[in-house]
């Protein structure tokens, strides 16, 4: 039985994340940091509530098996490029330096399709950027799970989003989508946890479709 790390509990894949690993007997501690409480009671359930720009107050208690990061924000949130990757990079950064620090052996970060350091996209090259930098710690195992376009029940209204994943959604009725398929907040949190399950050696990245088979993994993992 493991111990779970968590960041970014509250956003869409990472509510999913904690119901799925409060769930799972493979699990029998989930320890969530985060700025605001879940506001949920679970025996396998600890909440560390943080100031993630003091890192002196926080990074002892980094100490588990697997360490999930789904941590990010938006643009619009953010209220600008820098405050963007001030949560999206350097928060995520800093925990996953703290974690492997702390010697937790498996580390999975939900990043994104088309992510690149070298891309002309500022969300794209800030994405790579993070898994190109998180390579260098001394994780024994690196999942990157890179899907493409997120669904799920969001807090906020992104109408962007809504009308892509509507556009995708019927195309995926008819068989056309492909690997562009819309990716489901619950199959996502379930690719995170089969990979930290499995933790394989190395850096593994899994990318658009491979996010869904290794979401179907689960029946080879128990």
């Amino acid at each position: 039985m493991k111990t779970a790390l968590v960041i970014g509990a509250t956003g869409l894949v990472g509510k999913q994340l904690v119901q799925q690993l409060l769930a799972d007997d493979r699990f029998n501690n989930v320890i969530v940091f985060g700025r605001r409480s879940l506001g949920i009671t679970n025996n396998k359930l600890q909440e560390h509530l943080i100031d993630f720009d003091k890192p002196e107050e926080w990074q002892q208690l980094v100490k588990g098996d697997v360490f999930f990061s789904t941590l990010g924000t938006t643009l619009k949130q953010a209220g600008g490029q820098n405050e963007q990757y001030k949560v999206d990079y350097h928060y995520q950064y800093k925990f996953a330096e703290a974690a492997a620090r702390n010697g937790v052996p498996a580390y999975v970060l939900v990043s994104s399709s088309g992510a690149d350091p070298g891309s002309l996209i500022f969300y794209s090259r800030m994405k790579g950027a993070l898994e190109e930098a998180v390579k260098k710690l001394g994780f024994k195992s690196i999942s990157i799970i890179q899907p493409g376009l997120l669904h799920g029940d969001r807090q906020e209204s992104r109408t962007g989003e809504e009308i892509g994943y509507k556009v995708m959604h019927f195309l995926d009725k008819l068989g056309i989508a492909g690997k562009y398929k819309p990716y489901e907040d619950r199959v996502v949190a379930q690719a995170m946890i089969n990979a930290g399950i499995a933790a394989q050696p190395g850096v593994h990245t899994y990318n658009l479709n491979e996010v869904f088979e290794l979401a179907e993994r689960e029946h080879l993992s128990r």
